[in-house]
Formats: C-alpha cells, sequence, structure tokens
C-alpha cells in the first residue's frame, strides 16, 4: 500500500500509512524504500520525516542494505541535502552498479558536473558497467554545463562501447543540449532520429530554445506539431506568444492569444509551500500561489511581504550608496 501511493503520486498518504503501520509491525528494507521514495519526491513533506526514518533505520541495522541506502542518497539529494548524500554512499561498504547510479544522480540533480565526471570515470575504472539511467545523468549534467562536445562524446559511447540503446529520454536530453546551445538544426535532425517521434516534453523543450536564440520560424513548426497533439496544454501557446512578443510581432501574438481563448487553454497556477513551526512545536506544511488569499491570515501575510520589499529596497539604495563612496 505504502509503495503503491508513492508510485502514484499520493506521497501524504504513504506517509500517513507509513506512520500507521511502523506503529503496529517492525519496517523492512523495502518498507523503508517506499517511504523515503515518497518523501523525496514530495516538496509538501518535511524532510524531518526523512530524517527521522533514517534514525530509525539506523537504529535497526539496516543502512548496510543497498536498497535502503540508496533510497536514504536519493531522498537527502533530492531535497537539497548533497553533502547527506555523500556521507550516506561514503558509508556504504558495497558499491554496485545500482549504488554508483544513485550517488551520479545526486550530483547531476545539483549539476555538479566535476563530481558527476569523476564519479563516472571511477565507476568504469572499477569495471562496472554504467547503465541507461547512468548514461541519462552524466549526460543531463553535461547539459546544465553546456559541455555539448563531451556529451556528444558520452551519447556515442552509449551504443558504441556499452552497446546500449539510447532511450527517448537520451535523445531528449540531447536535443535540449543542443537546442540551448543554439545548434537548432542538429537538434532538428536529433528529433528526427527518435523511435516513435518526439514527445511533447521534447518538443517543448525545443520550443524553449527556439525562444532562447530568437527563431520564430522554427518555433512556429515546433509549437504546431505540440498543438495538434495536446491543444489543452498551457505551456507551448505561452512560449510561442513569448516568442512573438519578444520579436515585436504583436499581431502574431494576438493570434496565439485568440487561439487560446477560443480553445478555452488555461495557463496553470504554480504552486509553492512553506513549513510553518507553531508555538507548541508541531510542523504544519501550507502551500500557497500567486495572488493567493485563501489563507486565513491573507492580509497579515501581505502586509508583511510588503514591508520586507521595503526593507530590500532601502538595503539596495544603501549598497548602492557604498559602491559610490
Amino acid at each position: 500500500m505504502i509503495s503503491g501511493f508513492a508510485q502514484n503520486g499520493f506521497s501524504l498518504e504513504a506517509l500517513r500509512m507509513f506512520l500507521s503501520a511502523a506503529a503496529e509491525a517492525t519496517p523492512n528494507e523495502y518498507t523503508f524504500g517506499s517511504v523515503l521514495n515518497a518523501i523525496a519526491s514530495a516538496e509538501n513533506i518535511s524532510l524531518r520525516h526523512g530524517q527521522r526514518c533514517h534514525a530509525h533505520i539506523l537504529k535497526l541495522g539496516l543502512n548496510s542494505c543497498p536498497v535502503v541506502s540508496c533510497a536514504l542518497l536519493d531522498m537527502y539529494a533530492k531535497r537539497g541535502s548533497i553533502d547527506e548524500s555523500e556521507k550516506v554512499f561514503d558509508e556504504m561498504s558495497e558499491k554496485n552498479q545500482f549504488v554508483w547510479t544513485s550517488i551520479i544522480s545526486a550530483y547531476s540533480s545539483h549539476g555538479d558536473f566535476e563530481s558527476v565526471m569523476n564519479s563516472f570515470q571511477e565507476m568504469v575504472s572499477e569495471n562496472i558497467a554504467p547503465d541507461l539511467i547512468t548514461f541519462l545523468s552524466v549526460l543531463t549534467a553535461c547539459n546544465r554545463k553546456g559541455m555539448v562536445d563531451k556529451g556528444y562524446e558520452i551519447f556515442i559511447s552509449m551504443t558504441k562501447d556499452y552497446s546500449l540503446e539510447p532511450s527517448h529520454e537520451h535523445y531528449s536530453c540531447m536535443v535540449d543540449m543542443l537546442g540551448r546551445a543554439g545548434r537548432l538544426k542538429e537538434a532538428e535532425e536529433h528529433m528526427s532520429e527518435v523511435p516513435g517521434g518526439p514527445g511533447v516534453s521534447m518538443l517543448q523543450s525545443m520550443l524553449g530554445s527556439c525562444r532562447l536564440h530568437g527563431d520564430s520560424k522554427m518555433g512556429e513548426k515546433v509549437a504546431e506539431l505540440v498543438m495538434e497533439m495536446e491543444p489543452k496544454l498551457s505551456g507551448s501557446y505561452v512560449q510561442m506568444y513569448n516568442i512573438h512578443a519578444e520579436m515585436g510581432q504583436w499581431e502574431k501574438a494576438a493570434e496565439i492569444r485568440r487561439k487560446m481563448r477560443k480553445r478555452e487553454v488555461k495557463k496553470e497556477i504554480g504552486t509553492s509551500w512553506v513549513d510553518f513551526i507553531g508555538s507548541d512545536g508541531s510542523l504544519t506544511t501550507i502551500g500557497f500561489s500567486s495572488g493567493d488569499k485563501s489563507h486565513s491570515k491573507s492580509d497579515e501575510i501581505y502586509r508583511m511581504v510588503e514591508t520586507l520589499g521595503l526593507e530590500m529596497m532601502n538595503l539596495e539604495e544603501e549598497v548602492e550608496v557604498e559602491i559610490k563612496i
């Protein structure tokens, strides 16, 4: 049940089920693996729950289990504590393919290109063959660092040295990498090589690159493909609107707006979370979005935001004066 909740995005339900189960029976490595996965993927769950699980794992002596250790490593990395991930990795006596891939993925998610490449080389030097997930993490690190030539080298080595067939995700990473670098024609060629054709996420990535480099012609072609596949997806409309607006093509930008209204497409509202510790020590996670006034103390919250904004402006002015002096 815990695993089912976690895999389907019901992280809070997975945590509640774990707490209920732990009160009646002793959790095993698979129980911890599932609940740590839930905590890792949920921003609305405090990291303290993961730390409590870690303490429970140490008491039960399950920290030597690769499944549990990798789940811990992954959980800390996804929640921003890469130092804790490194500690878990260093304490592991047995480092197999799964373990190496976990730490490489952790470094990659934090944009640490040097640590990714060092770990990858060390993994290979110990005759542990990387798998598709390992390569995806390395390619992602190359993408974020802008190391296009190195990314190409890694991509080619998948089939040449390890006989691994790149998946849709690997092609998507290459398309994004080339697109960010302004090599849009090469990115388009890679899209044509994708088995089964490019998906929505790949096309949206390409559309973002078209906006970044001001290629409205290719952007229109890509946007039409996305709109055909997902006519209600707001992202492609917004991206195309921004491309036209930034190039001063206001009539085309207005046409995108008309299409959105005609097709009843609405932009999704982003949500953030904050942990609140009450006077009694209880921990509450509160979600909010831009312009949100659903909270009972929203007026006080907005007044405080305004006060902080003014203080920041005053601080900027003081810094400017110091620089001039």
